[in-house]
């Protein structure tokens, strides 16, 4: 899979937009695969696994807290032990998550010019914005980013992504680790109800998961011996303020 060093990012030109609105309207989420050129997307897996800034995230309630990853891989063997316990505990019944992230920042006069920066400020483009808003039928003006990686152990409990004032319309995760396997955890389920699932995507490499806000869903916990991380880039689409949605 040979990556560019410095690619112009470019939606891959198989897209079938008409057919992905029908479905998207029918379901309120869809896969575009592949989402980039090949070339593109491999130069941002490059990237990502190239970072050395990666911070693991996690929360206690409400409190949020970040760690680097070479801090998280000096705890001791007990640190780690206690900190699982609580993570785990916590995690029976209510909302808790714990994955690695580079934030990117929503300002784009405040980003530096990392690929993944600009993989952000692609993601606003007009060609792209003008792709996203047909499909969804939303008003969207621009699109947040992150990276995350979920490594061991890490996951994302149940939750719907609808916070008041954001402006969120749909929710994106553009995968990009190939040759994942579903059992090794690490997959997008939807919720129907409190005990069933109605859907799930597993991690796939150049993918865009695409999926209306609010849908309840999470990220199911990774198997210890996975091989790599789960990478991906997420985030919402948004509006400036935070207009209704249809």
């Amino acid at each position: 899979m040979a990556a560019l060093a410095d690619p112009d990012f470019a939606l891959h030109p198989g897209i079938d937009a008409a057919a992905l609105t029908i479905a998207y309207r029918a379901t309120g989420r869809i896969s575009i695969e592949p989402f980039l050129t090949e070339t593109a997307a491999a130069a941002l897996r490059d990237h990502l696994v190239a970072r050395k800034d990666w911070m693991l995230v996690m929360n206690a309630g409400e409190k949020v807290y970040e760690m680097p990853r070479t801090a998280a891989a000096a705890l001791t063997a007990d640190q780690r032990a206690t900190l699982d316990r609580k993570i785990g505990e916590s995690a029976l019944h209510d909302f808790q998550y714990r994955y690695e992230s580079i934030r990117v920042a929503d300002d784009p006069g405040v980003r530096g010019a990392t690929l993944l920066e600009r993989f952000a400020a692609f993601l606003s483009s007009p060609q792209v914005i003008e792709l996203l808003r047909g499909v969804t039928g939303a008003p969207v003006e621009f699109a947040d980013a992150q990276a995350t990686a979920y490594g061991p152990g890490h996951f994302l409990t149940r939750h719907d992504d609808d916070v008041e004032g954001k402006g969120r319309h749909a929710a994106y995760v553009l995968g990009l680790t190939p040759g994942w396997r579903a059992e090794w955890g690490g997959l997008l389920l939807f919720h129907r109800g409190e005990r069933d699932i109605d859907h799930g995507f597993a991690p796939a490499f150049n993918a865009l998961r695409l999926f209306a806000v609010p849908a309840v869903h999470s990220v199911s916990h990774v198997w210890p011996y996975v091989p790599e991380p789960r990478l991906s880039v997420t985030g919402w689409l948004r509006s400036h303020a935070a207009t209704a949605r249809p």
